[in-house]
């Protein structure tokens, strides 16, 4: 075109710009105007394909993003041309028209993030603050009239606020602009976004999915240090984020949203109360879940390792301030502080608890964390030595984290020199416990580590200690042979377990460990599973049960004696180990259940003479599980081995433990699931020991586990529920009847009326088929 032609064109489109309504006009008519090939098509195709096509074109959208954004040259000024046009790009995100919806707010988050850009000041005043605003309303930052307002009183309404949330995800979340000016608007509003996502995943809402989206784009495009204060600010540890206002509270909304109203005031402060820890322990949840979405971002370990080392400083200052309680001329204010780090203390110990448990398996995706991780345990053991009533498990935290130390040490994880650089931070610490430990073994211990660590791993092997070597799975004066042509030189630790150490220099990196013990280091690994430290034990269990899946010469060799340590390992005390050893016992009898799982039943039903009776009634549980998880990895081949299972877990129902019964019941629902068809006549047995039991035993434990020993069973039959059991399905239904009517405890009569309906169902079915309409061709003779 002409230039005077694109001269007026311009201008016109300009002043249209401005007037009432003009930018979406503007953009409605250069978006479907200037499309040729569909607009030759009439107007019937022009709002319909040609509008899907513009969509898809997003390069035409950003451009016309790019236009909006640069002010016209008749405007003149620009504080009035954003004044004009941001209202107007901020409706653009709420239009309803299906079909140009795509396109219009691909033009709307564009202009956004080009104006933030070109015009900082401007768009946070006319842009980001007024689509911010229903959460701003709703933040503890803002200072609310609440004496005008009656308590139920809706602040933000239902609509409003699920259109801001959903406006916040298409301009930070799907724009995915990592400005400094995006980020430190969104920051204050966090933790308002926080809260509806925990709001949402305890009610049924959509909000659920967009807040999580805003809180992890956040967390990943921010800074590490920024990241962490604002994960710090969600826990309630700081006030870096400001969360929804006290005297506000979020409700549910009629459309699935959520509305923020002003909270009623409550008398009871016991039921205050609770609502306080109730709503921290939801919060505490709920980043434990956003966080199980960070591991490998490595934003899940940075936080695990602030939260220890905040444990640290909560108790050094816990050590040192006085107690009021105690001190009769503490005032009031000092007890308020006490009474302040004292709910810190509690919330940082929630915040490690659930950490281990929800995020613990992945947490740390490289050795510094290790490293950090490792310098928080040892710095609080060498600040607080484990004394008083939690001695015991400050002991055992250490010792797990000098054997993680060792396992590193050990050939767990290959080692390089600038790996080594890193440990080396491990050794003031380590230096300082060998010192001042009160207790010997873990004085050798830390001198032990710290000397491996300074030597890269080369010492020489009479220079460790007893205590090292059982941690490091070595054996003491055990020498390595050195390649030929060479020196003997020190072993490397990673392979003085295996008995393949060679000799090697100082910063060299470990040799690969083999997949089986030489000769000798299987010896080695079942003396290091009698170890007295739990650790160590524990590592050698679980390594001797990978032998027996790689399915070792050697291991195939001593099955008796490796059945031997599973089985005494199962009766320790630590969890660690018993679930090492009853792994270990598992994989055992799964690969040679002919010859392992005969010894299991026997130890199951006499257990060994001359312990308490608790004690027994705990080691046949365990065995209980073992020989579940044999059934799991048997299969189909479990029928061959039905009638001496199903005896020893009949004969435990009968025990005079009542926590022994209801596991053996447990145990023996799971086993006629899985059989299903396969049960056969003793079937006739099951059913008469399940019916007495929920009739008559005296432990509503026992005859909730009976019960659903019959809703496993019908679960485990599913269609063939009449064929396989008709001829007890009417004593079964008798029964179930009678537990739903006369049964006390209300989880065994919610076990039973779920066997009621698994039965009711089986029995429509049966009853009344599907109808399926078959065509069938028949040919006349």
């Amino acid at each position: 075109a002409p230039g005077w032609l694109r001269r007026l064109c311009g201008h016109l489109l300009s002043e249209r710009l401005l007037r009432p309504g003009g930018v979406q006009a503007v953009v409605r008519g250069v978006l479907e105007g200037t499309d040729g090939e569909w607009g030759a098509l009439g107007p019937r195709f022009r709002g319909g394909a040609g509008a899907e096509a513009a969509a898809l074109d997003w390069r035409k959208c950003d451009a016309v993003g790019k236009i909006l954004a640069a002010c016209p040259q008749q405007c003149l000024s620009l504080e009035d041309y954003y004044r004009q046009v941001c209202p107007q790009i901020l409706d653009l995100l709420h239009v309803q028209d299906k079909v140009a919806a795509r396109q219009f707010q691909r033009v709307a988050t564009t202009t956004v993030l080009s104006m933030a850009r070109e015009q900082p000041q401007l768009a946070e005043r006319h842009l980001l603050q007024p689509l911010l605003a229903p959460l701003r309303r709703g933040s503890g930052a803002t200072e609310l009239a609440l004496e005008d307002l009656t308590a139920g009183a809706v602040l933000v309404p239902e609509a409003e606020l699920g259109s801001c949330v959903e406006d916040v995800l298409k301009v930070y979340v799907v724009g995915n602009d990592s400005s400094s000016l995006l980020l430190g608007s969104l920051q204050p509003v966090l933790g308002v976004v926080f809260s509806l996502y925990s709001f949402a995943r305890q009610n049924v809402s959509y909000l659920r999915s967009p807040c999580q989206d805003i809180l992890l784009w956040f967390l990943e495009k921010a800074e590490r240090e920024q990241a962490l204060a604002v994960l710090e600010g969600l826990a309630g540890l700081s006030s870096h984020v400001p969360t929804l206002h006290p005297q506000c509270q979020l409700q549910v909304g009629s459309e699935g949203g959520a509305a923020i109203v002003v909270q009623e005031t409550i008398s009871d402060e016991d039921e205050a109360l609770y609502q306080k820890i109730s709503l921290e322990q939801c919060h505490v949840e709920s980043l434990v879940e956003l966080l199980s979405h960070c591991q490998k971002s490595g934003l899940a370990g940075d936080f695990f390792i602030h939260c220890l080392k905040e444990l640290t400083q909560v108790a050094a200052e816990d050590e040192e301030a006085p107690d009021p309680a105690v001190e009769p001329g503490g005032s009031l204010l000092e007890l308020e502080q006490d009474q302040a780090r004292q709910g810190r203390k509690l919330l940082v110990l929630q915040l490690v608890a659930a950490l281990c448990q929800g995020v613990s398996d992945t947490v740390f995706t490289d050795i510094e964390q290790v490293q950090q991780f490792l310098a928080a345990v040892l710095q609080r053991a060498c600040a607080h030595p484990a004394r008083g009533p939690g001695a015991a498990a400050e002991a055992q935290t250490l010792a797990m984290a000098m054997g993680l130390v060792a396992a590193v040490l050990g050939g767990a994880v290959q080692l390089k020199s600038s790996d080594f650089a890193v440990l080396k931070r491990l050794v003031p610490l380590l230096e300082e416990l060998s010192r001042s430990y009160p207790e010997p073994l873990t004085q050798e211990l830390a001198s032990d580590l710290r000397i491996a660590i300074l030597t890269h791993g080369a010492c020489s092997p009479g220079t460790l200690g007893p205590a090292a070597h059982s941690l490091l799975g070595t054996q003491p004066g055990t020498a390595a042979r050195s390649p030929a042509g060479r020196a003997p030189g020190p072993p490397a630790h990673g392979d003085s377990s295996t008995g393949q150490g060679r000799g090697r220099e100082p910063g060299a990196p470990p040799a690969p460990r083999a997949h089986s013990p030489a000769p000798g280091g299987l010896q080695e690994l079942l003396e290091s599973a009698c170890d007295p430290q739990p650790p160590a034990r524990a590592a050698a269990l679980r390594r001797l049960a990978s032998l027996v899946t790689q399915r070792d010469p050697e291991a195939i060799q001593l099955q008796e004696k490796l059945l031997q340590v599973f089985l005494e390992n199962v009766q320790h005390e630590d969890a660690f180990v018993y679930l090492s050893a009853i792994q270990g016992v598992a994989l055992l009898s799964s690969e040679y259940p002919e010859r392992i799982l005969p010894v299991l039943l026997a130890q199951y039903e006499r257990p060994a003479q001359g312990k308490e009776d608790t004690m027994a009634a705990v080691t046949r549980m365990k065995l209980g599980e073992v020989l579940m998880r044999v059934t799991r990895a048997l299969g189909d081949m479990v029928f061959r081995h039905r009638e001496p299972l199903v005896r020893a877990f009949l004969r435990g129902a009968r025990d005079p433990d009542g926590a022994l019964r209801a596991s053996s019941l447990s145990n023996l629902g799971e086993l006629c699931q899985r059989l299903g068809f396969q049960l056969g006549s003793i079937i006739q047995e099951v059913t008469g020991c399940v019916t007495a039991i929920a009739r008559t035993d005296p432990e509503a434990e026992v005859r909730r586990a009976a019960v659903h020993v019959v809703v496993l069973l019908l679960r485990g039959l599913s269609e063939k529920v009449t064929e396989v059991l008709r001829d007890v399905l009417r004593d079964l239904y008798r029964l179930l009847k009678h537990v739903a009517a006369a049964e006390r405890d209300a989880a065994t009569v919610l076990h039973a009326q779920l066997a009621l309906e698994e039965l009711d169902a089986a029995m429509r079915r049966a009853l009344f088929p599907p109808q399926t309409l078959e065509k069938k061709i028949v040919v006349l003779p």
